[in-house]
């Protein structure tokens, strides 16, 4: 703990200055605030009493008040001669904070806390005090405390004028014919910051309890020394432009808070604790507190007290320091010594955040339909070995900026990062600690303020590249410990029902305090980093009220769907829920404006292609899933993917169906797990070709996941702790170069036939033929049949050849799709006038032929009818070209 010395002297004066009528008073404050007093230095410390009207002092008083030094005491007492108080310039007055109360008798105490020079002056005017005796005399009983309002540290104030009943020191006010008492206490900067306790006394009556006078509170008088009052908003640590700073936290239930600062984050303590006082330092359910400067410190934290502070009666939160919600920038600390495990403590950095040169940065602005998102872990993406890249850049937002060509090659236009916010390092990132910090694993330093400008480097560098940056966030939970629990639980904390008193991490996100904390870091996110979108996981718990009840009208969705700055970005809801690993799927309430992820997509493709699904849905997910996204939306907010980052892997649900795996919808191709039978790898390479395919030319935003175009393995693990880090040497192998060069060609056909595979609506029946085989209409109630063709038909044929952004070859589509285990004939429909099939895909052939921007054209078997024989398990895709091209 900090050691400071204290002197001071105490000036008293038998009028109220005229400088002090006349001036206006600055509006006291009712902000809650604390402090926490370390021991004194042994210094001298010297008294000057103005001697006026001291005749009416008992003479047992003066007895105590002898000039003589006592042989035990710390404390020099000295009388000397009356010293006018200095309160006269009103130049000190306009500077000085004014704090007004009321006595419990009806008097008045107004006590002015001002700076001078090196000192700090404290000046207490008593009026309209109605004592008991004409002429009786008044004391002062005093004492400063800092971490603990109750209890005052005195050790270096043992001297015969300290009341031996409370501890106190006790001070005199000059006697006074108008009633009125005034005296002035002066103290070094050095001891600054401290709280200031007081009450009154009658003289008379020095030893009895019923002479003590306190506030119209029944409690102590109390003003800060050395800080100011501070304002309830903004929450956090902000910062005024004179270069001081203010503190603001919420809590409903908190009795009591205590604000730690830090001068070395490596220490297990904090150098100073201020215990806010409820009376100063508080506005309603926010507490608050103000410097000038910050010193030598450099972090901070808070405790929280009361016994409504948490759900259960486990304190184990009381005494350890709390980080602050709104904190922007976090510093790692002592380890927690937590019994759950956690091993690092979170503390608020006493700092601004830095500037940066955005330069002429802007968001792309993307249209939702013109997506293909790219989903990937930051230190899983660039931290294996095989990067290349150094020690400082692997696994960071620098590394991510060195593989910016890896997006180009495969013609993604938007990356979704995870979770990247502060999170439990054992349970992963799906368990955040914190909503406006960085994990500093991410910044090529580890620190914090290194983390923070890495991340802004990587958006401007991928935003000048024509890539937009998402963000998956998750507001639903938090980790066990470590993040909100200890402030006020019951605010911040769901229950699971009417009466249950157990922790929970799920967040009350409905509530107005925790919504305004998710709304305020959405924009924190969009402003100061320019994020153009954000996931939400498991989004349905936001649908749910405080004991999980639906809400139909969730105030935090339409919030953020009416609000002037997010309902601009991109907002997608992902059911997933990290908890429970499974997906909770919900009707969710979208205002027009949320997109989905959509699990539905990859469930029914999966199972198409496995030989189980009905033709009905796969139709469905072709055409933009209307049956969720008709109600106002169009195809463009269905976010569509055959692999995620929780769950089976790509080649994995090709690779392995156990019985453990029965939810995933995988299908191992013949054999389970590796293999090197030719058949099984050859059918997996095509099932593998066909999610891709399916995937983009589907209506809606296709989502790639991580290492899925080098065939990144978890060992048939859907474990999210399971995934490894790409390897980026599988890249350059013979099926990580096909695979990414497919998917180039997928983009670049969704960019060029961007009238049919690129729709903000749905097409119009007069654009979409299905057919089965043989042109026949499908067999839509036969579960058995595994084949479904569809003819997009292109509205305007002429139009889109003069366009000078079209390519020749910009006539009808043909898609077939066959799951079953057997080669169809397929019977292609006759092609519009002047025109000729060419195909562009058959998944069954082998590479390099397997696609071709170019195209083949297809011989004509009959005089009247275009056939082409498909492979078992393949897809097909055929373009209307004009005959002379």
């Amino acid at each position: 703990m900090a050691s400071l010395p204290l002197s001071f002297s105490i000036q008293a004066c038998c009028q109220r200055p005229k400088a002090i009528e006349a001036s206006q008073p600055i509006p006291f404050n009712q902000h809650k605030c604390g402090s926490k007093l370390s021991c004194f230095d042994k210094s001298d410390v010297e008294r000057n009493l103005v001697n006026r009207g001291m005749q009416n002092i008992t003479r047992s008083f003066f007895h105590n008040f002898s000039s003589k030094l006592d042989a035990t005491s710390r404390v020099s007492t000295v009388e000397t001669k009356k010293q006018f108080a200095t309160l006269t310039e009103v130049e000190v007055l306009s500077r000085a904070l004014t704090y007004l109360y009321r006595t419990e008798i009806g008097g008045q105490v107004k006590v002015y806390v001002m700076k001078k020079n090196v000192k700090y002056s404290v000046y207490i005017e008593v009026s309209s005090l109605e004592l008991r005796g004409e002429g009786e005399g008044l004391l002062l009983c005093w004492g400063v405390y800092r971490a603990n309002s109750s209890c005052f540290d005195l050790s270096d104030f043992k001297s015969s004028t300290t009341d031996t009943r409370t501890g106190m020191n006790l001070s005199p006010f000059p006697s006074s014919v108008s009633g009125n008492f005034t005296i002035e206490l002066e103290f070094d900067a050095k001891q600054v910051p401290f709280y200031f306790s007081f009450l009154l006394r009658s003289m008379s009556d020095a030893e009895s309890n019923a002479s003590d006078i306190r506030s119209h509170r029944k409690t102590n008088f109390c003003v800060p020394v050395g800080s100011l009052p501070g304002y309830p908003a903004p929450l956090g640590l902000s910062f005024s432009p004179d270069g001081s700073m203010n503190f603001a936290i919420f809590s409903r239930h908190a009795e009591g808070m205590v604000l730690c600062l830090y001068d070395d984050t490596s220490l297990e303590k904090p150098a100073l604790e201020l215990d806010l006082d409820p009376y100063v330092n508080q506005s309603g359910d926010i507490w608050h507190i103000s410097f000038e400067s910050a010193w030598t410190f450099v972090s901070y934290g808070y405790r929280c007290r009361g016994a409504l502070v948490q759900r259960n009666d486990n304190d184990k939160f009381s005494e350890h320091v709390l980080l602050d919600p709104y904190a922007k920038i976090t510093g790692n600390s002592y380890p927690s010594g937590f019994e759950s495990g956690l091993t690092m403590k979170f503390l608020g950095r006493l700092c601004k955040e830095p500037d940066f040169d955005w330069g002429d940065d802007f968001h792309p602005g993307l249209p939702m339909e013109k997506l293909v998102v790219y989903r990937l872990n930051v230190e899983r993406f660039t931290g294996h070995k095989s990067s290349q890249l150094p020690s400082d850049l692997a696994g960071t937002f620098a590394g991510l900026i060195e593989k910016v060509q890896h997006f180009k090659d495969l013609g993604v236009n938007a990356i979704l990062l995870e979770p990247v916010f502060t999170f439990d390092e054992q349970k992963g990132p799906y368990f955040p600690c914190h909503f406006f910090s960085l994990m500093h694993i991410f910044g090529p330093s580890g620190g914090p303020v290194s983390t923070i400008n890495s991340l802004k480097k990587m958006v401007k560098c991928l935003h000048a590249h024509g890539i937009e940056v998402l963000m998956e966030v998750v507001f639903t939970h938090t980790a066990e410990v470590g993040a909100l629990q200890g402030i006020d639980d019951l605010s911040y904390y769901s229950a699971n029902g009417v009466g249950d008193s157990k922790i929970q991490p799920s967040l009350n996100c409905n509530y107005a305090v925790v919504q305004q904390l998710i709304l305020d870091s959405l924009r924190h996110w969009v402003t100061e980093f320019h994020i153009d979108g954000f996931s939400f996981i498991n989004a349905s718990h936001l649908l749910s009220g405080l004991h999980g009840e639906y809400l139909s009208r969730p105030p935090l969705v339409e919030a953020i769907s009416f609000d002037p700055l997010l309902s601009k970005i991109k907002i997608i809801a992902d059911c997933w829920d990290p908890q429970d690993l499974v997906v909770k799927k919900a009707r969710f309430p979208h205002w027009m404006r949320w997109a989905e992820m959509n699990s539905n997509f990859c469930e029914d493709i999966r199972n198409f292609l496995r030989g189980e699904g009905l033709l009905s849905n796969l139709a469905t997910r072709l055409c933009g899933s209307g049956d969720t996204f008709s109600d106002g939306r169009g195809p463009a907010f269905s976010f569509n993917f055959i692999a995620s980052n929780y769950g089976l892997s790509l080649v994995d649900s090709v690779s392995f169906s156990s019985g453990t795996l029965a939810s995933e919808l995988s299908w191992n191709c013949g054999e389970e797990g590796p293999t090197n039978n030719k058949s099984v790898l050859e059918r997996r390479l095509k099932q593998i070709r066909n999610l891709l395919f399916i995937l983009f030319v589907s209506l809606g935003v296709p989502v790639l996941n991580m290492g899925d175009e080098c065939g990144q393995s978890s060992g048939g693990s859907p474990v999210y702790g399971d995934r490894k880090a790409l390897d980026w040497n599988a890249l350059n192998t013979g099926f990580g170069k096909q695979t990414t060069q497919f998917i180039l060609f997928l983009n670049s056909l969704r960019n060029r036939r961007s009238d049919l595979l690129q729709r903000r609506s749905f097409l119009k029946e007069e654009n979409i033929e299905w057919h089965g085989s043989d042109l026949a209409p499908p067999k839509w109630d036969d579960p058995p049949c595994k084949f479904l063709a569809m003819s997009l038909k292109t509205e305007r044929v002429d139009s889109l050849v003069s366009s000078e952004s079209s390519d020749i070859s910009a006539g009808d589509l043909f898609i077939a799709f066959n799951a079953a285990d057997h080669s169809e004939t397929v019977v292609l429909s006759p092609p519009p006038e002047g025109m000729q099939w060419c195909r562009l895909v058959d998944t069954a052939l082998p590479f390099p032929g397997f696609f071709s921007a170019n195209g083949e054209s297809v011989p004509e078997k009959t005089q009247e009818l275009l056939t082409y024989e498909m492979k078992s398990h393949s897809c097909t895709l055929f373009e209307a070209t004009y005959c002379d091209s």
